[in-house]
């Protein structure tokens, strides 16, 4: 079944667009001032006054939702509209937000808003992980990380924490279960000693000895394995550098929670770049890699040949998931290193510059001990 494009009621209040979309903000009962959300807490919070709005619990399971009747369904919609007007509710004005995003700031007050996904994209997510670190958690993650780089120039935490900024995105991201059935071909290697006659000049006499010698012998294996895979997950943002986005392995999605946009208020969320067929040929490679390690354990032996895998694909289920991401950038000599801090468990990647006045130290360091040791062992 498709995903609902229900909504659960939430902080804000909701208004009209010419897009067709819901836009919801989230002025203070108090002040009129902006609400965020509260990192690790279940509270939108307003900076101004203190003041608190509880979000409620909503005691609703988290679904899998069916892949292929999905797809189906997706045919059937209308075209996806590139261009959606938000209208601010705290001061008026009128602006745009880009189609592949659906919360952020109005530009001329700085309030929160969410927007709702209408016809901007075709699934909504229906479940995300809050995020657990604050702004100031996540900038001592990333000083630790720094603090901890092997040849990295000095001072580099100080610097990166003087000139860059943070920024906390819900990303998007799929995930998918699937049971999978392969059959393949292959060979079983077996280490065996066998042997070996050899010559050899011993003292300007030629003599003849019997060694030992390691062979592999190989034999033709065909078999059948089968796996069943738990939420592979999928990044769906073609903004976020994938080369660290895409590496932040420590997600707890048991702490997944149904959406809710006072969650959003306060950070950005990215609407998906990814669809969910393109996802799921990622998810396919993924497991792709999970199975060869399989057949290569059911084909047994010393070492292994793969030939051929063919794997076919049942009970493939989805869900999309909104997951925090605070992001950081900063220039150092001229060039630009970015960061990533997972919101949730503080899980830190990275880019880093190299300090080759340390590299060059170390390389002489190391090629003077090499000679200390030379010059000790011939003595």
């Amino acid at each position: 079944m498709a995903e609902s494009a229900e909504r659960p009621e939430t902080a804000g209040t909701a208004t009209g667009s010419s897009g067709g979309a819901a836009e919801i903000h989230f002025p203070c009962e108090s002040c009129g001032a902006r609400l965020t959300f509260e990192p690790g807490t279940t509270v939108l919070k307003c900076a101004h006054c203190g003041h608190e709005n509880t979000i409620p619990d909503l005691d609703q399971p988290i679904q899998e939702i069916d892949f292929r009747a999905t797809l189906e369904s997706l045919k059937e919609r209308a075209p996806e509209s590139t261009e959606r007007l938000v209208t601010c509710e705290s001061c008026g004005a009128s602006f745009t937000l880009a189609p592949d995003a659906h919360a952020g700031e109005c530009p001329y007050c700085g309030s929160s808003v969410v927007t709702d996904t209408g016809e901007a994209r075709q699934l909504k997510p229906a479940s995300l992980v809050p995020f657990q670190l604050t702004q100031a958690a996540a900038a001592e993650r990333l000083g630790a990380w720094l603090k901890g780089l092997w040849f990295a120039p000095s001072g580099l935490a100080r610097y990166a924490r003087n000139e860059g900024g943070f920024l906390g995105v819900y990303a998007p991201h799929w995930t998918f279960d699937a049971e999978t059935a392969s059959r393949y071909s292959g060979e079983r290697g077996v280490f065996v000693q066998v042997p070996r006659t050899m010559s050899t000049m011993v003292k300007g006499r030629m003599q003849t000895r019997t060694v030992m010698v390691t062979e592999t012998r190989w034999t033709r294996v065909r078999g059948f394995v089968r796996r069943h895979f738990d939420d592979v997950l999928v990044l769906a943002s073609r903004h976020l550098p994938q080369k660290l986005a895409g590496k932040l392995f420590t997600w707890q999605l048991g702490q997944l929670v149904p959406y809710q946009d006072a969650y959003l208020a306060g950070f950005r969320a990215e609407a998906y770049q990814v669809d969910l067929e393109a996802a799921f040929a990622e998810a396919k490679e993924i497991m792709a890699g999970q199975i060869r390690s399989d057949v290569m354990a059911d084909i047994g032996g010393n070492v292994q040949r793969v030939h051929e895998v063919e794997t076919s694909y049942a009970k493939i289920s989805f869900k999309h998931i909104l997951l925090p991401i605070w992001m950081a950038a900063y220039r150092y000599r001229g060039r630009a290193f970015s960061f990533v801090v997972n919101g949730q468990t503080g899980e830190v990647r990275g880019e880093r510059p190299w300090s080759w006045v340390k590299i060059g130290l170390a390389v002489l360091l190391a090629a003077a001990l090499a000679a200390a040791v030379y010059f000790l062992t011939r003595q």
